[in-house]
């Protein structure tokens, strides 16, 4: 199993669990979305996504990402942020170590993201010849346009103390003391408040993203497939990779 399930009174936890490096592939895309479809008409007040490794996610698995799968693929990745930006509870990514390209883009989908002092995060597909259309448009929805932009063009993954002075990371704790530090803050500010009002200001708190993500999500989908996945640098990129060597890019 790519991702195991855990219940305790009130919270939900999705431990991402597919060494080494929690990759975003397809099966996972589809676990996480099964366990975030059976949450309807339950009382969960909390929904973590958490990994099981030192690292959150590495980000999506470059060997799906070859452009002959991508048609099938990334519209269902897409379909999994928007279960994540529908789910009935409060949502918690909970980040340790790298947390990257896929990875990011799910945390980006939560409401709050808790992370250790170990973590860095980023959107490193243009290295490979890509773009991360999820990213794209929760970045500079959650840290505003002039960060969101350059840390999409140079792809650099950036230390945990940036995403927090930029406003996206809620709470920074030692790494040894992750686990520890998300039931605190569960017990602390969210379990004493009832599921339905929970559910309610959750929702209704996400609908300017959820209304942006509905309208721009298809545009970037279709710039992906349609404009980028038939040029030669988009399989260059992904080749170069997988055979660990530089890419040889024909900007074409």
């Amino acid at each position: 199993m790519s991702v195991r399930v855990e219940r305790a009174p009130g919270w939900l936890r999705l431990i991402l669990d597919a060494p080494r490096g929690n990759a975003i592939t397809d099966a996972m895309v589809t676990a996480i979305g099964d366990s975030l479809k059976r949450l309807a008409g339950s009382q969960v007040k909390l929904v973590t996504i958490e990994s099981a490794g030192e690292d959150f996610s590495f980000g999506s698995s470059l060997e799906e990402h070859l452009p002959a799968r991508m048609p099938v693929i990334l519209p269902r990745f897409h379909a999994l942020i928007m279960e994540l930006l529908r789910v009935p509870a409060v949502t918690c990514a909970v980040v340790s170590g790298r947390c990257l390209g896929g990875g990011f883009e799910i945390a980006l989908a939560c409401d709050v993201i808790i992370a250790a002092d170990d973590a860095v995060m980023g959107l490193p597909e243009i290295a490979v010849g890509a773009f991360p259309p999820v990213g794209s448009i929760l970045l500079p929805l959650k840290v505003g346009a002039a960060r969101a932009s350059m840390a999409i063009l140079d792809g650099l993954p950036r230390p945990v103390e940036h995403w927090r002075a930029a406003g996206l990371v809620d709470l920074v704790v030692p790494q040894h003391g992750l686990g520890g530090a998300v039931e605190r803050w569960y017990v602390a500010t969210l379990e004493r408040h009832s599921a339905v009002a929970l559910r309610c200001a959750a929702l209704a708190s996400r609908l300017l993203v959820l209304r942006s993500i509905e309208a721009l999500l298809p545009q970037a989908e279709r710039l992906y497939l349609s404009d980028l996945l038939p040029t030669s640098d988009a399989a260059e990129g992904v080749l170069a990779f997988l055979e660990k060597r530089p890419p040889r890019w024909t900007d074409s």
